[in-house]
C-alpha cells in the first residue's frame, strides 16, 4: 500500500502530466500570477529606489523580494520553472538584487564611495564565483552518488552509502539564498546606517559559508568518502543475484502515475513458493511501488539489464506494455508472460504488442475469445487462464441490504486518450446519476473516480469537481466524528508501510535506509490493514456519502461494502463480478442498448443506464428485492466466463502457470547448453561465410580491391 508521500507524489504526477492548455484557470493560477507579479514588482521598485536613491524604499523592496523568494521555494515552485525558462533563475535574481543594493550605495552622494566599496564588491564577486564552484562540485558529488543499480529491500551497506549532505548537494536555489542572505542583509544595513563594516561583515560571512560548503563537498570526493564505483556496484549486483538466485520477477516500466499497475500484482507474487524480484527501469519509480518485502531492483541502462541473462531468473511477468519492454524481451534465457493490469472489453485489453511475449495470461475464457476475435497475432496455445488472484479478498454476495441503507459504489473510468465519448460516464451522465442517488433517502453513495479523470478532457475534470460538490452539500448535516482508533491504526499502518526520509535524501540515502525489511512485517501490514478498513467503515454513519480518492480504502474494500456498482466499460466490472453482486453500466455513447450489449460482452449481465438515469429507481428496487433481480443467473455465468472456475483458486492457477513457464525456461536453457557444447569450431565454420586467402603480396587479413 502506498505511503502518504507516494500518494501525494502520485497526484502531483497526474497534475504535472495535464496539459496547461487543458488546465482550467482557478485559485492556483491566480496565486501564481500574484506571487510572480510581486517578485517582478519588487525588483522594479528596487531598481527605481537604487537609482533615485531612496534608502527606505530600497530596503523595503529588497526585503519583499527575499520574502517572495521564500514563498516560491516553499509553496509555488512551478513559478520558479517559469522564471528559469525566461533565463531569470535564482542566480540571476540574486545577483541583480545585490547589484541594485551596490548601485544604491554608490549613488548616496559621497565622492569616495567607489573606493570605500571596492573591496566589498571584490569579495562579493568572489562569493558568486565560489557559488559557481560549489554548484560544479555538487554536480560531481551527485554523479558519484548516482549508482547504476537502485534497490529496495536489499542490504546495500557494502556499497559504502552515506546520507546526502543537506542543502549542499541539491537545491542550488536554497543554497544560494541561505549563503547569500548575510551579504544581502549587510548591504541593506549599510544603506540604512552608512556603515561600511555592515556590508563587509555580511559579504565576508557569505564568503565563509561558501568556502565551508565547498570544503564539505570536496571531502565527499575523497576515495574513502564516496560510494562504490560503477564497476564495484555491478560486481556487487552480480554477487547478489548469485546469492539470492531469483526465479520469477515482475518487470515494470511506466510513468509517474502508473505504479498502481504493478502494485496489484505484489501480493500474488509474494505468495508464490519462489524467489521473486521486482525489476524496474525508472529511478523515480523505486519509491512509488507500494510497501512490499520483495526485493526491488532498478536497472536504468540496457547493459546493466542484460546482466539478467546470466542469472537464475527464469520468468518475468509484465503487467503493462512500454517502450522499454522490448529491451528485456531480447534476453533469450528468460520466458516472458503478459499478465496485464486488468481486463475489459476495451481494445487495450487485446493489444497487438501481446504477441511479443511467450505467453499471455488472462483471467478466463472471455479474454481468450477476445484475443481470438481481435486477430492480433496471439495464438490460442499461448493463452493461459489464471483468473485474478488479486480478488481473493473480495467477499461473495451475502444477500440484499436488509435493515440498512443501500450502498452504491459509483466508480467511473477516465476519458482515455482517444476522446471517445463512451469511455467515461462522468461528462454526460455523472451528475445526473449522482443527483438521482442523493435524492433517494435510503441510499449511501461511495464515489471513487479514476485517478486520471480530467487529465485529457477538461470537461471530465469539471464534472468531477461538480460531483464532489454535490456530495459535500448532501453531507452537510451528517458528518462522522473523528475516531481515535482509526487515527491510531492510520499512524500504525503509515509506520509499517512508509519510510521517513529527510527532504534532502537522495537515492543513495534511500537505498541505505530501505534495506531488508523487518521479519514478519508483511503479516503485520495485512493484519493492521484489515483492522483499519474495519474501523474506517465502522466510523462512517450509514447515511453518510463518501468521496474516496485516496489509496485507502482500496477499491476491493469498497466492493465488500457495496450492494451495487455503477461503472463504465472497464476492468472494474470484471473485478466486481468476483462478488456476484448486481452492477450497472452507463451507456453514454451513440450505440443503442442491443448494439451496446453486443459490442461489450462484460455488459451482458448488467443493467444499462442512460445518461438521464431514468432506470435508476427500478435498479435500486431490484437490489433490495432479490425476487426482482432477473440478472443473478446471468451474473453467475458471466463471472465464470470472465474469471474462470472457483476451483482451483486463482492463486493456485497463477502459481501453476508460473511453475510451468519456469520449467519451460529451464528446458530451453538445457537445450541451448547442449547445442553450445556440440558446436565445436570445425562445425561452426561450416556455417560461416567462405573467406578466400589473399593473393601473394597482400598482408594477412587484407583483400584485393576491385
Amino acid at each position: 500500500m502506498p505511503d502518504p508521500t507516494s500518494r501525494r507524489r502520485f497526484r502531483a504526477g497526474v497534475r504535472r502530466h495535464r496539459s496547461p492548455l487543458l488546465r482550467p484557470p482557478g485559485r492556483t493560477v491566480l496565486a501564481h500570477a500574484l506571487v510572480a507579479a510581486a517578485l517582478v514588482g519588487a525588483c522594479a521598485v528596487q531598481a527605481v529606489a537604487a537609482l533615485s536613491p531612496h534608502v527606505p524604499l530600497l530596503v523595503a523592496a529588497t526585503a519583499l523580494s527575499l520574502v517572495v523568494e521564500g514563498v516560491l521555494y516553499r509553496w509555488q515552485r512551478g513559478v520558479l520553472s517559469v522564471f528559469a525558462k525566461a533565463h531569470a533563475d535564482i542566480t540571476v535574481r540574486h545577483v541583480l538584487r545585490d547589484l541594485l543594493l551596490v548601485v544604491g550605495l554608490l549613488r548616496l552622494g559621497e565622492h569616495d564611495r567607489e573606493t570605500r566599496y571596492a573591496a566589498v564588491v571584490a569579495v562579493l564577486l568572489a562569493f558568486y564565483a565560489l557559488h559557481c564552484a560549489v554548484q560544479a562540485v555538487s554536480v560531481l558529488v551527485r554523479r558519484t552518488r548516482t549508482l547504476p543499480v537502485v534497490t529496495r529491500n536489499i542490504d546495500a551497506s557494502a556499497l559504502r552509502l552515506s546520507p546526502a549532505p543537506p542543502l549542499l548537494l541539491r537545491r542550488p536555489g536554497h543554497r544560494l539564498l541561505v549563503f547569500g542572505l548575510p551579504a544581502t542583509a549587510g548591504l541593506a544595513a549599510t544603506a540604512v546606517s552608512d556603515d561600511t563594516r555592515c556590508a563587509a561583515a555580511g559579504v565576508a560571512l557569505s564568503l565563509v559559508l561558501a568556502l565551508a560548503g565547498l570544503g564539505a563537498l570536496l571531502l565527499r570526493l575523497l576515495p574513502g568518502r564516496r560510494p562504490a564505483g560503477e564497476q564495484e556496484v555491478l560486481d556487487w549486483f552480480d554477487a547478489w543475484l548469485a546469492e539470492y538466485r531469483p526465479t520469477v520477477g515482475l518487470y515494470f516500466s511506466g510513468g509517474v502515475s502508473s505504479a498502481y499497475q504493478a502494485d496489484m500484482w505484489l501480493e500474488p507474487l509474494a505468495r508464490l513458493d519462489a524467489r521473486p524480484v521486482i525489476i524496474l527501469r525508472e529511478r523515480f519509480m523505486v519509491p512509488r511501488i507500494a510497501a512490499t518485502d520483495i526485493p526491488i531492483v532498478c536497472l536504468p541502462k540496457v547493459p546493466t539489464l542484460m546482466r539478467l541473462e546470466h542469472s537464475t531468473l527464469q520468468v518475468l511477468l509484465h503487467p503493462s506494455n512500454s517502450g522499454k519492454t522490448s529491451q528485456v524481451l531480447r534476453i533469450p534465457t528468460i520466458k516472458h508472460a503478459f499478465v496485464n493490469h486488468g481486463e475489459s472489453d476495451k481494445l487495450s485489453s487485446c493489444n497487438p504488442y501481446a504477441k511479443a511475449y511467450d505467453e499471455v495470461w488472462v483471467a478466463g475464457p472471455a479474454a481468450r475469445e477476445r484475443y481470438a476475435l481481435a486477430e492480433v497475432g496471439v495464438e490460442d496455445k499461448d493463452v493461459v487462464e489464471i483468473g485474478r488472484p488479486q480478488l481473493e479478498t473480495v467477499r461473495p454476495y451475502a444477500g440484499p441490504p436488509a435493515g440498512r441503507p443501500t450502498t452504491v459504489l459509483y466508480a467511473p473510468t477516465w476519458e482515455g486518450w482517444d476522446g471517445n465519448p463512451g469511455n467515461t460516464s462522468v461528462i454526460a451522465a455523472g451528475e445526473n446519476l449522482v443527483r438521482a442517488l442523493l435524492a433517494v433517502p435510503d441510499v449511501r453513495l461511495l464515489y471513487k473516480p479514476h485517478p486520471l479523470t480530467g487529465s485529457v478532457d477538461p470537461r471530465a475534470g469539471a464534472a468531477d469537481r461538480r460531483i464532489r460538490e454535490l456530495i459535500r452539500a448532501a453531507n452537510r448535516f451528517r458528518c462522522s466524528a473523528p475516531s481515535a482508533e482509526l487515527a491510531r491504526l492510520t499512524a500504525e499502518l503509515d509506520r509499517l508501510t512508509s519510510a521517513e526520509f529527510r527532504a534532502a535524501a537522495d537515492q543513495a540515502e534511500r537505498m541505505l535506509a530501505q534495506c531488508a525489511p523487518t521479519p514478519g512485517r508483511a503479516e503485520a501490514v495485512a493484519r493492521v490493514r484489515a483492522a483499519w478498513e474495519e474501523a474506517y467503515w465502522a466510523t462512517c454513519p450509514q447515511d453518510e456519502h463518501r468521496i474516496i480518492d485516496d489509496a485507502r480504502p482500496s477499491l476491493y474494500a469498497c466492493f465488500n461494502v457495496a450492494d451495487l456498482l455503477i461503472s463504465d466499460v472497464s476492468s472494474v466490472i470484471t473485478d466486481f463480478l468476483a462478488g456476484g453482486k448486481p452492477y450497472a453500466v452507463a451507456n453514454t455513447g451513440d450505440l443503442p442498448e442491443p448494439a451496446f450489449r453486443a459490442a461489450f460482452p462484460t455488459v451482458a449481465a448488467a443493467t444499462v443506464l442512460t445518461p438521464d438515469a431514468t432506470g435508476l429507481p427500478a435498479l435500486l428496487e431490484s437490489v433490495r428485492d432479490p425476487e426482482k433481480d432477473t440478472l443473478s443467473e446471468a451474473r453467475a455465468q458471466l463471472k465464470l466466463r470472465l474469471l474462470g472456475p472457483a476451483e482451483p483458486t486463482s492463486q493456485q492457477r497463477f502459481a501453476a502457470a508460473v511453475r510451468a513457464l519456469c520449467a519451460a525456461a529451464e528446458g530451453h536453457r538445457g537445450r541451448m547448453a547442449v547445442r553450445q557444447d556440440a558446436e565445436v569450431p570445425g562445425q561452426r565454420r561450416e556455417y560461416e561465410p567462405h573467406v578466400t586467402a589473399p593473393p601473394a603480396g597482400l598482408p594477412s587479413g587484407a583483400a584485393p580491391r576491385g
